[in-house]
């Protein structure tokens, strides 16, 4: 049997993935995928049960996220790593069902029999999506599977929080009871959609309040694309406290930090760029770096997602946290109270030649999230109410090298010049190098920060709006969005719960969600896919 994932844009024949995956995800590590995520369902439901007992497991909950992250697109690519992974997995089942004293879930599969990652591949087949889901476009499994693919994307939000402590009861409970629900069919599958839309808001808000407490507020920065002669480390990924902590240990050493991709946004925030090593930002979006990092003359460091096959500089890219790739050097976990030891990251780059010139200076703005764009608010609301600013297009999400993406540059360079851009995550590569200008001052291209900062978004446009004595809906505002992996959906999701209606999506829909439910949702909340930048443009001003 062949494997089947749909869980990102990029999915072969925009159907699914059946030999390998476009990712480069084998076989085999798509099965044990879903050999995890067969797992965590197990202990959501002892785990659900648990707490209607009135008693919680932590670590239950925790493992739950470690589990759910690997399953994320461009993550984990280790079979060893996933076989370890579903080995915790079946531990703590075992253990929460022993507590919880419930009856054993009657699609439990035996998968415990499994003593190597091989063994658990032939036997995880039994719960591969085809087995479990033969008729793949019927709606009540569109709706499980994008349940699913929410959750995967609110697990790896609520990851990224509990790195810096920041965790909540709300959060796990609801997991316990989705997955619980997605075996037992207890709960109403499109309530659980919006309601994880509203949990993934709780998820975002824990992470906003963990860099921000940490970190201070993000203030517009200017920030270097250019190189500078001397040794360098490149820092990809999400994972802010990761970037401290190498910061910290790279001090004195003459060792330059360039962020990638999402870690942009870092050079925002007050106890970030207080760092004068942090020097600039390399390449640009994830689909770029087997060029980006071949070319790069130092060692890389992966925090996060998205990792791609590092063939030809496998001896100069790190892992850390969630993400791994077979035969790549892995930095392990931080242990309570220390830092992760970033040693080997730094004797590698100590060993490489690094930049040997300078390049001419070249800035791009970022740091624009809620709180500095809300310290300004007046002038904002003075220029609309004038009709300086006409309309506000948020046009920004996950990048990818799927054909249909320059649709993103095009809109922005069209978007009239008395209009305002706000983006964020890796979408907006596709044109923040772009001179957009200001008006009266307030520049018309606003970086706002990784994906995660969908928050700050939400909270500029639940402000504006009650400025304007209106709703969202009600605003001059156009939400364009691009995606490509499960935190997108969630983020998606967030924003239907929240009532926004309108959203332009691409560049292309999901192939997990039937012609059926698609129905529901362009009824319900006018969720459509996008068409051409002239069109968008005429549908939003006139």
């Amino acid at each position: 049997m062949t494997m089947h994932c749909f869980q990102c844009e990029q999915t072969a024949g925009g159907k699914g993935c059946t030999t390998v995956g476009v990712c480069g995800k084998k076989n085999s590590t798509a099965t044990l995928q879903d050999a995890i995520i067969h797992v965590v369902k197990e202990i959501s439901h002892y785990n659900h049960q648990l707490r209607k007992s009135g008693k919680t497991d932590s670590e239950a909950d925790r493992l739950t996220l470690d589990l759910l992250f690997a399953t994320v697109t461009n993550v984990n690519f280790d079979d060893e790593r996933l076989y370890e992974l579903f080995q915790q997995g079946i531990e703590t089942a075992n253990r929460v069902k022993e507590a919880s004293g419930a009856e054993t879930l009657e699609t439990e599969v035996n998968l415990r029999k499994a003593s190597s990652p091989g063994e658990l591949v032939e036997l995880a087949k039994s719960v591969a999506i085809p087995v479990l889901h033969p008729g793949l476009d019927e709606p009540g499994i569109s709706l499980r599977e994008l349940l699913v693919y929410g959750l995967k994307g609110t697990a790896a939000y609520a990851h990224h929080a509990l790195a810096f402590g920041k965790e909540s009861d709300e959060i796990y409970a609801f997991f316990a009871k989705a997955f619980s629900s997605l075996e037992t069919a207890e709960e109403d599958p499109l309530g659980l959609l919006l309601e994880c839309g509203m949990v993934n808001l709780k998820a975002m808000e824990l992470l906003d309040a963990a860099h921000t407490e940490r970190f201070g507020h993000p203030m517009p920065t200017p920030v270097s694309l250019a190189q500078k002669k001397g040794k360098a480390i490149l820092v990809s990924g999400h994972d802010l406290l990761d970037l401290e902590e190498l910061l910290k240990q790279t001090e004195g050493k003459g060792i330059n930090v360039y962020t990638h991709g999402e870690m942009l946004p870092a050079h925002g925030y007050p106890g970030l760029k207080k760092y004068p090593h942090l020097v600039g930002n390399y390449g640009g979006a994830w689909q770029d770096q087997h060029k980006e990092f071949t070319a790069f003359p130092g060692p890389i460091l992966m925090t996060t997602n998205c990792i791609q096959n590092p063939k030809g500089y496998e001896n100069r890219i790190f892992t850390t946290g969630c993400v791994a790739w077979s035969g790549v050097r892995h930095i392990v976990d931080r242990k309570p109270g220390e830092m992760k030891d970033f040693g080997p990251v730094i004797e590698a780059a100590l060993a490489a030649p690094g930049f040997t010139e300078n390049v001419p200076e070249n800035n791009i703005l970022v740091g624009f999230g809620h709180n500095a764009v809300m310290s300004v608010a007046g002038k904002v609301i003075d220029a609309v109410k004038s009709g300086k600013i006409r309309h506000f297009f948020l046009v920004g999400g996950c990048d990818g090298a799927k054909p249909g993406r320059n649709y993103y540059t095009e809109l922005a360079e069209k978007v009239p010049k008395d209009c305002v851009i706000l983006t964020l995550a890796c979408g907006k590569y596709r044109f923040n190098k772009l001179d957009f200008g200001d008006i009266d001052g307030i520049p018309r291209l606003l970086d706002i920060g990784q994906c995660n900062d969908a928050y700050s978004a939400i909270q500029i446009a639940v402000a504006l709006a009650r400025a304007f004595e209106t709703d969202v809906n009600g605003l001059p505002l156009s939400m364009i969005l691009s995606w490509y992996e499960q935190k997108a959906v969630c983020i998606l999701l967030t924003l239907l719960a929240l009532g926004i209606k309108n959203i332009k999506l691409g560049p292309s829909l999901p192939a997990f969600v039937s012609p059926t439910v698609l129905g529901v949702l362009v009824d319900k909340f006018q969720l459509s896919p996008i068409s051409t930048p002239d069109a968008a443009l005429k549908a939003a001003l006139t």
